[in-house]
């Protein structure tokens, strides 16, 4: 028997679990208190693509005769060779069948319907590409095609990373969703529910939780618990996550109560320890809640009084991924792009370096809620330490730091733990361009693994940057890019179109901004998306300011996007295409020459940025100038040293050869010996092995213990060369 019983219900992503459970069952260990977690939403995608099932598929539309499109007919004319392969396709992208690849790119094994359309640019968007990420996309169009097959016939609900999505968006009442429950249970449903009556069978748990982070988990959470409410009516249900911390702040439906006993908001830790502590009758917390909704004669109730605080980052405890089907989950390549592969391919630990964001200003962001309102770091040690604990438990190496921006000086630490550790693990995470990603800081984060970076570019232009109060420009955001492309990180950016105030030749401005940055380098990803106004936002509470008019809504279920009207009257939705087609060809390199008119039907103004504004940005940098409190940090290896004398105009003197071994090249840099010796000796306290890295300051005064002028050393040949090959000043 299990205490608690953490669910998450279909569907979030295909190839690694969310990691809300996991990080609800590690802290749930630190108070020993039994818990249980489940993914099913691929447990219910491992079931639906196998043999058994696929087939039944087939023969639920023969017996509707529910086929209504020529792709559908298709798919069904072909269904023995979809049911051939089901099982070797999924296998393969689980990475337990790579010689599979072979067949799956032979032209013609695999049955091809209206997905395999694109085909014609896969050799221009897969060229330089493996064979096992050739394979990987044509699998993955092969279950596109299946999926386009089950929503036309079977279940129009169906989504990889989504299940009923519409019911749960800007969904301000709960009728549809109510209504919905009342319908008979859906082809998908049914095999949710048989998965989820034989985890309840073998956990018998006492309270079962929901983590819902997005609309398209929330209909089969209520599915679920309309279930459980059925045939296990001594359980009690709890939901949080994501959905219910932004949009059920106002909930006042007394209907919702119906299918869950508790809706929890924010951080889980603390309020589910209470709830099992008041169904378990302690009495030291009995009626204590914290931040949660119930039912109370028969009225929506808002409870929050504990005296308890929450808990402090460093005492929730490591993330627990126990249970979970790890070796079971499925990569995939969905888009030629080598960013959104880091989200669908390969198995990814979570983990979060800071609770909250530390610049919490973004006027569009959800600034006001306590996700991101409160920010609170955990230590670099600690981190690490959690960090070894998850590979020993789960073997995988690669961790997704998914922080809202994950800040410098924390990243730097945790390289430098990561180093002094020695340990060999690949990371990336989401960012802000800042001033503080220096060059040097950059190649210390590739150097303890870090291979991508994500960040909000937003709108290319300054003016709206500092509306937005990004507290970034366009030249920084140049820099910073470069910094990253330069040091082999991968760099992805947010874009954003129709903000508020937004113009027109504003909108294009950016998008030749987004040209350059491509055309250059120094951005390898990105992603338009149109401005949303949130109910949380500086911009919802204050939307006068922003030259709005919201459509309000009355709310009794969930509140968050809020229709608007933009008092510039333009329609910024008929950009959309132009922007996301031109974006396409610049990450494949492609179409840079092309006017900007050429993206778009309409008539657009000329772009009024220099043609060469990127390029001069990133030329036109000051050198960087040390201040005593940097450390300075050699990534390479300690030298070996050779003397030899050197003779000119009757004089001798000594030399000292310092010869230096990377894993590229082999390098020296010459001094004289008393120079050379004091060098030699400073390597030790320079490594990110050491203890305590030495500060700029401390090294001079150790210099000019014994010479003089350390600037002057400082800025000499000899050590330029080392700034070149991996001397960090940070």
């Amino acid at each position: 028997m299990e205490n608690v019983l953490l669910i998450t219900p279909p569907f979030t992503q295909l190839n690694t679990p969310y990691p809300a459970t996991a990080y609800l069952k590690g802290f749930l260990n630190t108070k020993n208190i039994n818990a249980y977690q489940s993914d099913l939403g691929i447990e219910v995608i491992l079931k639906l693509f196998s043999k058994e099932y696929l087939q039944l598929v087939f023969t639920t539309v023969q017996d509707n005769k529910t086929i209504v499109s020529e792709n559908a007919e298709r798919i069904y004319a072909l269904r023995v060779s979809y049911l051939k392969n089901i099982e070797d396709v999924i296998l393969f992208l689980q990475g337990k069948n790579q010689t599979f690849a072979r067949q799956v790119c032979t032209q013609g094994f695999l049955p091809r319907a209206s997905r395999f359309q694109q085909l014609d640019d896969l050799d221009w968007a897969f060229g330089s590409m493996g064979l096992q990420d050739k394979a990987k996309h044509l699998c993955t169009l092969f279950l596109e095609d299946l999926s386009d097959f089950i929503i036309e016939c079977i279940d129009a609900n169906f989504g990889f990373s989504r299940y009923a999505e519409r019911l749960g968006r800007s969904a301000n009442d709960f009728n549809e969703i109510y209504n919905e429950l009342q319908q008979d249970i859906t082809f998908i449903d049914s095999i949710t529910l048989d998965l989820l009556e034989d985890l309840l069978q073998k956990t018998n748990p006492k309270l079962v939780c929901f983590s819902v982070p997005f609309p398209g988990n929330l209909y089969s959470a209520f599915r679920c618990s309309q279930y459980i409410k059925t045939h296990f009516p001594t359980i009690k249900i709890a939901m949080g996550g994501g959905f219910p911390n932004t949009e059920l702040r106002q909930l006042t439906d007394v209907r919702v109560f119906e299918f869950f006993d508790y809706i929890t908001l924010d951080d889980g830790e603390l309020p589910i320890e209470l709830l099992y502590h008041n169904l378990n009758n302690t009495d030291i917390t009995k009626g204590e809640y914290k931040r949660t909704f119930l039912l109370e004669n028969n009225t929506v109730t808002y409870k929050n009084n504990t005296k308890k605080q929450d808990y402090k980052q460093n005492q929730l405890g490591t993330p627990d991924y126990s249970n979970l089907l790890l070796d079971q989950y499925v990569s995939v390549i969905e888009i030629a792009n080598p960013m959104h592969s880091l989200w669908s391919d390969g198995r990814w630990n979570k983990l979060t370096m800071a609770h909250g964001c530390y610049w919490g200003k973004c006027t569009f962001c959800d600034i006001s809620l306590d996700y991101i309102k409160l920010y609170e770091p955990i230590t670099a040690t600690i981190l690490v330490d959690r960090m070894e604990e998850i590979i020993a438990q789960t073997g995988e190496t690669g961790f997704h730091f998914v922080d809202e921006a994950a800040p410098p000086s924390l990243m730097k630490s945790l390289a430098l733990e990561i180093l002094k550790r020695e340990l060999t693990v690949t990371w990336w995470t989401n960012i802000r361009f800042e001033k503080n990603f220096t060059k040097d800081l950059c190649l210390l984060l590739q150097a303890s693994g870090c291979i991508a970076v994500s960040g909000g570019l937003e709108v290319a232009s300054d003016r709206l940057l500092q509306l937005i109060d990004k507290g970034v420009t366009v030249e920084q955001v140049a820099r910073v890019t470069r910094y990253f492309t330069e040091a082999n990180i991968m760099v992805h950016s947010y874009l954003m179109y129709g903000y508020p105030t937004q113009t027109v030749q504003e909108t294009i401005d950016s998008l030749e901004m987004v040209r350059q940055l491509f055309e250059i380098g120094v951005l390898q990803s990105g992603f338009w998306h149109q401005f949303a106004l949130t109910a949380h936002s500086p911009v919802g509470i204050n939307p006068k300011d922003y030259a709005i008019t919201p459509k309000y809504n009355a709310i009794t279920f969930a509140n968050n996007d809020i229709d608007f009207t933009d008092h510039t009257g333009i329609d910024h939705s008929k950009f959309s295409y132009g922007l996301k087609k031109s974006l396409f060809n610049y990450m494949h390199g492609v179409s840079f020459e092309l006017a900007l008119q050429d993206w778009f039907n309409f008539k657009i103004p000329s772009t009024t940025v220099h043609p060469d504004f990127i390029y001069n940005c990133i030329e036109n940098e000051l050198p960087r100038i040390p201040k005593p409190q940097h450390k300075i940090c050699w990534l390479g290896n300690s030298p070996t040293i050779e003397y030899s004398a050197k003779t000119k105009r009757g004089q001798s003197w000594e030399l000292a050869t310092l010869n230096f071994h990377n894993h590229d090249e082999s390098f020296a840099i010459t001094l004289n010996k008393q120079e050379g010796d004091w060098l030699a000796k400073q390597f030790k306290n320079l490594s990110p092995s050491t203890n305590k890295i030495i500060s700029f300051k401390e090294l001079k005064t150790n210099y000019e213990s014994t010479f003089t002028d350390f600037e002057l050393f400082w800025s000499s040949k000899p050590i330029k060369t080392l700034r070149d090959k991996g001397l960090l000043l940070l």
